[in-house]
C-alpha cells in the first residue's frame, strides 16, 4: 500500500513507558516525529516492572502454570502500555489508535513464551496510517495459527518493532531505552565504558548474542537480513541525534590506532548462563546428535559446546550451555536419555558467567585469544570454555569472577 509519507517504526521499553509522566514524554516524542511530517508506528512493552509482577502473582496461584496461560497473561502488560500511550497522544491533539499483535496479523509458531514470526498481515496498521493516525502496537506478542495469543520471549518487543518496520519498509526503526545508546561495555559494570556513535549489523548482532542488553539478538537477525536501519537512543533525552546507529557498513578507519591494530568494539557479560556436562559419554556417532536433538525438539538453545576426551577408554564428556529459564527442562531430558546414551553422569552448575570480546577487527589477528587469555590469567581467572567465531571470543567463567573479567579486558581492548 502507498503512502504518501515516510515510515518510522519508534519502539518504546519498559523504562520509558514506566509511570504518567514517561508516559506523556513519549507521547511527546511519537508527536515530534509525526509534526515532521512522518507516519508514525509505535510499538510498546508492558510498563516498568509490570511483567516481574504478573509472573509474581501467578507463581504465587500456582507452582507449575501452563505456558498457554502464561501468554495470555503477560500479553495483557503490553496491551497496558499500548493503551496508555494512545490515551497520551489523544489528549495532546494526535490522533492514534492501540492494536494488539493478533490485530496486527503477527502470526507465529505455536511455540509458547518462544514463539517465531511466520509473517506480519499490516493491512490495519496500513489503514490507521492512511487514517492520519498513530499506530499503537503492543510489542512482545503474536497470534497462531489455531488462535492462542502467543509471546517472542525476553526482549520481544524489539523483534515486533523491527519486523513491522521490516514490512513496512520503513525509513528507520527507532529503539528507545533508558540508555543513550550501546556502550563499549555495561556502564553500571565499566566507569570506563565509552558509547558507540555507530556499529555494523554483524558487530551488533554478536554483542547482543553475547549479552549485551540493549537489543534482542533475534531481533538484530532480522534487522541484518532485511537491512533495517536501527537508530538507539534515550527516551529520556529529547535528542533528534546522538545515540547509536546499527547499520551494513560503517566508517572506523579513524577510530583504530594504526592500521594493524586490532579493534574491538565490546566486552560483554552474559549472567544468564547454566553450565552442563554430560560425563564419560561413549565415544560413538550419534550420541551427540541424539542428546542436542531431544534438547532441540522442546525448543531449548544451546549456546557453547566443547566435548574433551580426557580418557583412554572410549568415552568423553561433552559440557554446553543454556540459560537459566530452561534449566529444568534440560535437566528432566537428559536424566531421561542418559542411561539410553550410557553416560555415568551429569553435572549442573549454575555460577557461571560468559564474558566476550567483540569486534571485526579480530578475525585476522591472530594473537587476540592469547592477549584476552593472558589478562585473565593474571588475574587468576580460570576459564572453564571457550567459544570463537569470525568477530568473538566467548569464554565461561566463575560468576563470583564475571565483572572483574570484563572490567580486565575492557582496560586491555577498549581503553
Amino acid at each position: 500500500m502507498n503512502l504518501d509519507k515516510p515510515v518510522v517504526v519508534q519502539k518504546f521499553g519498559g523504562t520509558s513507558v514506566k509511570n504518567p509522566r514517561r508516559i506523556k514524554n513519549v507521547a511527546e516524542i511519537i508527536y515530534s516525529k509525526v509534526k515532521k511530517g512522518y507516519h508514525v508506528v509505535a510499538v510498546v512493552s508492558a510498563p516498568g516492572d509490570t511483567t516481574d509482577r504478573l509472573v509474581d502473582m501467578a507463581n504465587k496461584i500456582t507452582s507449575c502454570p501452563t505456558e498457554r496461560e502464561m501468554d495470555v497473561l503477560l500479553s495483557t502488560g503490553e496491551m497496558q502500555g499500548m493503551a496508555f500511550v494512545a490515551m497520551a497522544l489523544n489528549e495532546i491533539g494526535c490522533k492514534a489508535v492501540s492494536l494488539t499483535g493478533s490485530q496486527v496479523g503477527i502470526l507465529t509458531s505455536s511455540a509458547h513464551s518462544r514463539a517465531r514470526i511466520k509473517s506480519i498481515d499490516a493491512k490495519k496498521i496500513y489503514d490507521s496510517l492512511a487514517r492520519g493516525e498513530v499506530a499503537i502496537v503492543a510489542g512482545f506478542q503474536g497470534v497462531s495459527e489455531d488462535d492462542n495469543i502467543t509471546t517472542l520471549g525476553r526482549g520481544g518487543s524489539d523483534l515486533s518493532a523491527v519486523a513491522i518496520a521490516s514490512v513496512l519498509k520503513a525509513k528507520v526503526c527507532e529503539i528507545y531505552t533508558d540508555v543513550d545508546g550501546v556502550y563499549s561495555s555495561d556502564p553500571s559494570v565499566v566507569k570506563g565504558a565509552k558509547k558507540i556513535d555507530s556499529i555494523t549489523y554483524d558487530e551488533m548482532l554478536e554483542l547482543a548474542s553475547a549479552g549485551a542488553n540493549v537489543m534482542q539478538s533475534r531481533s538484530m537477525e532480522v534487522a541484518k537480513k532485511h537491512k533495517v536501519k536501527l537508530h538507539i537512543k534515550s527516551s529520556l533525552k529529547r535528542e533528534e541525534k546522538g545515540g547509536t546507529v546499527v547499520m551494513e557498513e560503517t566508517e572506523k578507519t579513524d577510530e583504530a590506532k594504526g592500521l594493524e591494530d586490532v579493534f574491538i568494539r565490546g566486552v560483554t557479560l552474559d549472567e544468564d548462563q547454566v553450565r552442563i556436562s554430560i560425563e564419560r559419554v561413549p565415544d560413538k556417532p550419534g550420541v551427540a546428535a541424539k542428546i542436542f536433538g531431544v534438547l532441540a525438539r522442546d525448543g531449548i538453545n544451546v549456546d557453547m559446546i566443547i566435548q574433551s576426551s580426557a580418557y583412554s577408554s572410549g568415552v568423553n564428556d561433552i559440557s554446553f550451555t543454556i540459560g537459566h529459564s530452561r534449566i529444568d527442562e534440560a535437566r528432566r531430558i537428559l536424566q531421561e536419555i542418559k542411561d539410553e546414551i550410557g553416560a555415568k553422569e551429569i553435572i549442573i552448575d549454575e555460577k557461571v558467567d560468559k564474558v566476550s570480546i567483540v569486534g571485526i577487527g579480530m578475525k585476522s589477528h591472530a594473537g587476540v585469544a592469547a592477549r584476552m587469555f593472558e589478562v585473565l590469567s593474571k588475574k587468576s581467572i580460570n576459564i572453564e570454555m571457550i567459544s570463537t567465531s569470525e568477530i568473538k571470543i566467548s569464554c565461561v567463567v566463575s560468576a563470583k569472577k564475571g565483572k572483574e573479567a570484563v572490567r580486565e579486558l575492557h582496560n586491555e581492548f577498549c581503553e
